[in-house]
C-alpha cells in the first residue's frame, strides 16, 4: 500500500492570476506545500494536478525526486469545478489499490510543514478514524445572523485562557482511502478524526489581502529556520557548483573549466560580510588552484573522496574554532552527501544529484552549477541572515 500526496493547482484563479506560482516568501507558493510533503518520509508519491504549462515547467524545475505532474481535463479546472472532481478524475485514470492512503493537499496552505502532515498520517493510520483533516483551536466566539451565540454564553463569558474554544478547518490537508473517496464521492467520509496544527495556520491565500499577513507569519514562525544559524565560513565544491561540470580539452589535451564571473563577486561579498570561505573538492589541478587563488579563498583542499570532504571542512572548523554548524555548503554530486547532511545551511544547484535533493532542511537553489549558482545562494540566503 502507498501513501500519496496530491496537490491541485490550476491556472484560472480569479482573484490573484496564476496565484499558484505567484512568489511567496521568495519562492512560488506552491513549492511550499510540495516541499512539505516531499520532505514527509512516510508520503511515496507527491502528484500535482495541473492545467496549466508554465505551472508544469514551475513545478519541474523544484528537482524533488517524488514529485510528478498529472495534466488534469480543462473541464475539471473550471471556476465552477470542484476539488471532488479532480480528485475522482485522477483516480479513475491511476487505478489505484483501494486500500492506498490518500492525502488531499492544499496549495494556498503554505504554512503547512512536514511534521503536520506526519502527525495526521501517524494518526490515520492508529486506524481509530476512517479519515482526517487539519485544523486549528479557534479561540474566537462565534455568532448567527439571527444573534444567537454558536460557541459561548454570552452572560458567563470565559476568559481565553479558560476557553476551550471550537476546531476550525484551515485547509490544509484531508486525508482518506482511495476506496472510501471513490464510494462517497468525497475527501472526507466514515469517522472523521481531526488532526490539529498551530493557530498560525489558519491563513488561506484566497484573496491579495491574505498574501501579505501569510508572509508576515511565514517569516515569523517558519521562515527558513536554517537562516537563524549563525554562519561564519562558506564552503563550495568546484565541479558541478562552480563549473558546468563538463570536461573541456585544448587542442593540446590541456583541461579547461569554465566558471561563473557571477560567482567571484560572491565569494568577495562573502569575505566583505567578514565569513571566511573554503573550496573542497576530489579534483586535483593547477587550474583549480589557480581559480582559488583569484577567488581569495583562506582554505583549498584538493583529492578529498569517500568522505574526505567532511574530514576537510571539520579541520578548518578546528583552526577557526568553530562547529560545523556554523558551515554554509553548496554540493551537487554523491560525494558531497555527508558533509551536506551535517553543515548548518545545506544548498545545492537545481540540477544536483536527487539524493542530494532528498537531504532533509537543505535549500534547492534555482541556478545549474556554473550558472552563478554561488552568487544566488549570498542574495537569496547569506545577505539576509549577515
Amino acid at each position: 500500500m502507498k501513501t500519496i500526496a496530491f496537490i491541485p493547482v490550476r491556472g484560472g484563479s480569479k482573484s490573484i492570476p496564476l496565484k499558484n506560482i505567484k512568489e511567496f516568501c521568495g519562492k512560488p507558493l506552491v513549492y511550499w506545500t510540495i516541499k512539505a510533503a516531499a520532505e514527509t518520509k512516510t508520503i511515496d508519491e507527491v502528484i500535482i494536478a495541473t492545467d496549466h504549462e508554465e505551472i508544469e515547467t514551475v513545478v519541474n524545475s523544484f528537482g524533488f525526486s517524488k514529485v510528478s505532474v498529472y495534466r488534469r481535463n480543462k473541464t475539471n479546472a473550471q471556476d465552477s469545478s470542484s476539488t471532488e472532481s479532480v480528485i475522482l478524475e485522477y483516480l479513475n485514470a491511476r487505478k489505484l489499490d483501494k486500500n492506498d492512503a490518500f492525502i488531499l493537499v492544499q496549495a494556498t496552505s503554505p504554512l503547512l510543514t512536514a511534521n503536520d502532515l506526519a502527525a495526521g498520517i501517524n494518526m490515520f493510520d492508529k486506524q481509530e478514524y476512517d479519515s482526517i483533516l487539519s485544523c486549528v483551536l479557534s479561540k474566537r466566539f462565534f455568532w448567527k445572523e439571527n444573534g444567537d451565540p454558536i460557541n459561548y454564553d454570552p452572560y458567563n463569558r470565559p476568559r481565553r485562557q479558560d476557553f476551550e474554544g471550537i476546531n476550525m478547518e484551515n485547509g490544509a490537508f484531508y486525508i482518506n482511502t482511495v476506496g472510501r473517496i471513490e464510494e462517497s464521492r468525497n475527501r472526507l467520509s466514515g469517522n472523521i478524526g481531526i488532526s490539529l496544527m498551530p493557530e498560525y495556520t489558519d491563513v488561506e491565500l484566497d484573496e491579495e489581502d491574505d498574501w501579505q499577513r501569510a508572509e508576515i507569519l511565514m517569516k515569523k514562525y517558519l521562515f527558513p529556520r536554517e537562516t537563524k544559524k549563525k554562519i561564519s565560513l562558506f564552503i563550495s565544491d568546484i565541479d558541478g557548483v562552480l563549473t558546468d561540470a563538463g570536461m573541456y580539452y585544448s587542442e593540446n589535451g590541456d583541461e579547461l573549466k569554465k566558471f561563473n564571473t557571477h560567482d567571484g563577486m560572491a565569494f568577495q561579498l562573502i569575505r566583505e560580510n567578514g565569513l571566511k570561505t573554503a573550496i573542497i573538492t576530489s579534483e586535483n589541478t593547477e587550474l583549480v588552484k589557480r581559480r582559488a587563488n583569484k577567488l581569495k579563498v583562506d582554505y583549498l583542499y584538493q583529492g578529498k573522496r569517500d568522505g574526505g570532504k567532511l574530514s576537510a571542512a571539520l579541520e578548518i572548523c578546528k583552526k577557526e574554532g568553530i562547529t560545523i554548524d556554523n558551515v554554509a555548503y553548496i554540493g551537487d554530486d554523491i560525494n558531497c552527501f555527508e558533509l551536506l547532511s551535517m553543515v548548518g545551511i545545506a544548498a545545492c544547484p537545481s540540477n544536483a544529484l536527487n539524493k542530494i535533493k532528498d537531504i532533509p532542511g537543505i535549500i534547492k537553489l534555482s541556478r545549474k552549477g556554473g550558472e552563478g549558482v554561488v552568487r544566488e545562494f549570498y542574495e537569496e540566503v547569506l545577505s539576509k541572515i549577515l
